[in-house]
């Protein structure tokens, strides 16, 4: 009992924050500071569109970039994560807000926390690395896309229609816009989009989002723009915690989204995190602690009224890019963010919803990454394929299931590519290892096999096709020696490849099986059809061997006591395993 409490004790030690962590804050927070600054300027505006986006408003993408960020950056598993409301969350969240309301978004992002903090309890953290980097770059396309298609009707001044379909709400606000255009507020979407794609390119270390956003806000008061519509009145301060929203009679109904939530935030931020290690030397993020982090941020910020958040790839790429090495720089970026929500709600209320319609438009485009998606395109037409039904499947369906078609896909294509590298090859047997005479004998009445490569379920039958295709032959000997590996619908194939060519009159033996393989031949009673009188064969000459007994003994052959195979050298020994 007292080592199972300590086993467990030191599995949540191992998940809290250290000592290193604190002593990696104090390195350098000058630098920290300035980057956390700089990424709170980035994250501001991201945070107010993501948060309108998700149907929720404005103050709920603002809580879950105070809330969530403090908490994810303290507890997280990486030194360089940036957390909060995103992109790919959001468009996850939309039919959610459709179907349940802003209360069921908030007992989902609660939900989804618990979820997160058993994954990392059982260090789920480590199985991010099998996803393939065309499913990333497939799903990152597709969310993408799906952010610039939600932004249209803010960048359009027109109502949001309903629907919980990207392309439907889209089509239906062109028509809108058609109808009564509002010319102003495409002017300041563009505006602010254009200023960012190309301040990027021209300065790329200043935060022309933030610039944009007061720019095209001034410009509005000032010209008294009725057209461009603000975001609103936002509250002084975040709310008093609460779980009013939770209802527990709907957590049955709210479980499967509530799973979709937490594997993309698994997902995303396990991502954000890799992608912060590759821009760095040196770091390397803990992929469980990273899980347990976003669990708790998730757990906390709905009860502040914030929306689920996750890793943000683009908010921890600035963070990096500006000098940050450690926590203190997303702790500061989330407390700079609370000073806002406090002192300047007013001001962040005159925002238009045009321009933060702009500032997501030019991230949507800033995460098409050209270049990598030729190269992955150009790849083989394996990655080439998952790429586009990833991306396809992300804009038609939902962010999940195009993850798991990825998946699924992707496997598929894997096991197909492993199941052409099995091979059945008739070999010859080596003339060096008998004479002349015993050679054109066995040739006669004994055929042997060599299985190269993975025998299983993916390649199984089109052996035992081969296998039973076999004519003319007394004995067939089965050189498994180079077998790589072997499942129960190989040994089953096996198996009844044996039965078929016993029921013909054909002996089964076989060769140089192995320890594992033997196992998986017992569990389902193939051994014994290629054990003749309790004998196994270590190699192929033993196998000739007994072949040549029994066809002596079933007369097939006449008795040649004084002909032997010649023992073979350890090197030819080996080759005819």
């Amino acid at each position: 009992m007292i080592s199972q409490i300590s086993r467990v004790w030191s599995r949540l030690a191992s998940l809290l924050p250290a000592r290193a962590d604190l002593a990696e804050m104090g390195r350098s927070p000058r630098r920290d500071l300035l980057s956390g600054l700089t990424v709170a300027i980035v994250a501001l505006p991201l945070a107010l569109g993501f948060g309108v986006s998700s149907g929720l408003g404005a103050e709920a993408g603002l809580a879950t970039a105070v809330v969530a960020g403090a908490l994810a950056a303290l507890f997280g598993g990486s030194n360089l994560q940036v957390s909060g409301p995103t992109g790919a969350m959001t468009v996850v969240l939309v039919p959610i807000v459709g179907e349940y309301g802003p209360d069921g978004v908030l007992t989902v992002g609660l939900m989804a926390g618990v979820m997160l903090v058993v994954l990392a309890a059982l260090r789920a953290g480590k199985y991010m690395q099998y996803v393939p980097a065309p499913v990333v770059e497939g799903f990152t396309l597709g969310i993408a896309c799906v952010i610039g298609l939600q932004q249209v009707p803010n960048a359009l001044g027109v109502p949001k229609p309903e629907g919980d379909r990207v392309l439907v709400v889209t089509w239906r606000a062109v028509e809108e816009f058609v109808r009564t255009p509002n010319w102003t507020a495409v002017g300041l979407a563009v505006a602010v989009a254009v200023v960012m794609l190309v301040g990027a390119r021209w300065r790329p270390t200043v935060p022309f989002s933030i610039v944009a956003v007061i720019a095209a806000t001034v410009v509005a008061q000032a010209a008294g723009l009725d057209a461009a519509q603000p975001i609103g009145d936002l509250p002084s301060g975040l709310p008093a915690p609460s779980l009013s929203f939770l209802e527990l009679g709907s957590l049955g109904t709210l479980l499967a989204p509530a799973a979709a939530v937490a594997a993309l935030a698994a997902l995303e931020s396990l991502l954000s995190a890799s992608v912060a290690d590759g821009m760095t030397v040196g770091q390397k993020h803990d992929p469980d602690r990273e899980l347990f982090g976003q669990g708790l941020a998730n757990l906390a910020a709905p009860l502040f009224g914030g929306v689920p958040a996750t890793g943000a790839i683009a908010r921890t790429a600035v963070n990096v890019r500006t000098g940050a090495s450690s926590r203190l720089a997303a702790l500061t970026h989330a407390a700079i963010l609370a000073v806002i929500v406090f002192a300047a709600a007013p001001l962040v209320s005159k925002i238009p919803l045009a321009a933060l319609a702009g500032v997501l438009l030019a991230t949507a485009i800033r995460m098409v990454e050209v270049g990598s998606l030729r190269a992955m395109a150009k790849a083989t037409r394996s990655d080439a394929l998952i790429l586009v039904l990833t991306a396809a499947a992300t804009l038609a369906l939902d962010l999940v299931y195009a993850v798991i078609i990825g998946l699924v896909v992707a496997g598929a294509l894997a096991l197909r590519a492993v199941a052409k590298q099995a091979r059945l090859d008739q070999v010859p047997l080596d003339r060096g290892d008998h004479s002349a005479e015993e050679h054109a004998l066995l040739a006669e009445h004994i055929v042997a096999y060599r299985i190269d490569g993975p025998l299983f379920f993916a390649a199984a039958h089109r052996f035992l096709l081969e296998l039973t295709e076999v004519a003319d032959v007394r004995v067939v000997i089965l050189r498994m020696s180079r077998v790589s590996t072997m499942d129960a619908t190989g040994a089953l194939v096996l198996k009844d490849a044996a039965q078929k060519l016993t029921r013909r009159g054909i002996r089964v033996l076989a060769s140089g099986i192995r320890t594992g393989q033997r196992q998986v031949l017992d569990s389902v009673g193939a051994l014994e059809l290629l054990r003749h009188e309790g004998q196994e064969y270590a190699t192929t000459p033993e196998a000739i061997r007994g072949a040549r007994e029994y066809l002596q003994s079933a007369g097939i052959l006449p008795a040649l006591p004084t002909q032997k195979l010649r023992t073979p050298s350890t090197s030819n020994e080996e080759a005819l395993r």
